[in-house]
């Protein structure tokens, strides 16, 4: 399948004109697993695709992958793994918390987006904005929650399925706190590490 340009086939399919999406070019066949983050950043440039020098949210994104035992230097090679970052919430934080009108708008482009890509294997939730976000998603879709209610840390120690695709519930993994969260940053690398060990049998 030829590239697309990701943002482009969503304004196409969404009335929602308002929503910031995802600026990056990629084959959809070649996608395996999603990673759903929280929200966008103030700044587009500091996104996972954005044009800054170094991205804000990469800062944190590509340690984990590499603590992970990915050896990737950029957003180019994490998608060269099969994986694809993004963010539940299209609009970014008014205050300490995602606008609960931002987030309604918000999921039913989740759900466009996550249907562009036929052949995923993985959904990870990063955080309990993206658990609540896909969560939505599939009583949509199935009736019922793909994940169900407790503490992310209660969670990970089972597993969770939306139809054949795995669902592994996790923690935020962007901000500038992380970068001193040494126990979160183990645990979050660890659930990148179980991801990358689903995709790579397929």
């Amino acid at each position: 399948m030829a590239k697309k340009d990701i943002g482009a086939e969503l304004k196409g399919l969404l009335a929602d004109k308002g929503l910031r999406l995802p600026s990056v070019r990629l084959d959809p066949s070649r996608v395996r697993a999603v990673l759903i983050n929280e929200v966008v950043p103030a700044d587009p440039g500091d996104d996972f695709y954005g044009g800054n020098d170094q991205p804000e949210y990469l800062a944190t994104t590509i340690p984990l992958f590499r603590e992970a035992g990915a050896e990737v230097r950029g957003v180019r090679d994490i998608l060269d793994l099969g994986a694809y970052l993004t963010n539940a919430s299209k609009f970014p934080k008014k205050g300490s918390f995602v606008d609960p009108g931002d987030f309604e708008r918000s999921w039913p482009a989740l759900e466009a987006e996550i249907g562009l890509f036929p052949n995923l294997r993985v959904i990870m939730c990063m955080g309990d904005v993206a658990k609540k976000a896909f969560n939505r998603i599939a009583r949509k879709q199935t009736g019922r929650n793909a994940i169900p209610s407790g503490s992310t840390c209660g969670l990970r120690s089972r597993e969770h399925y939306f139809g054949d695709i795995r669902v592994f519930p996790s923690y935020i993994m962007t901000g500038k706190n992380l970068l001193i969260e040494k126990g979160k940053c183990d645990t979050i690398a660890e659930d990148i590490r179980r991801m990358m060990e689903v995709i790579k049998n397929i």
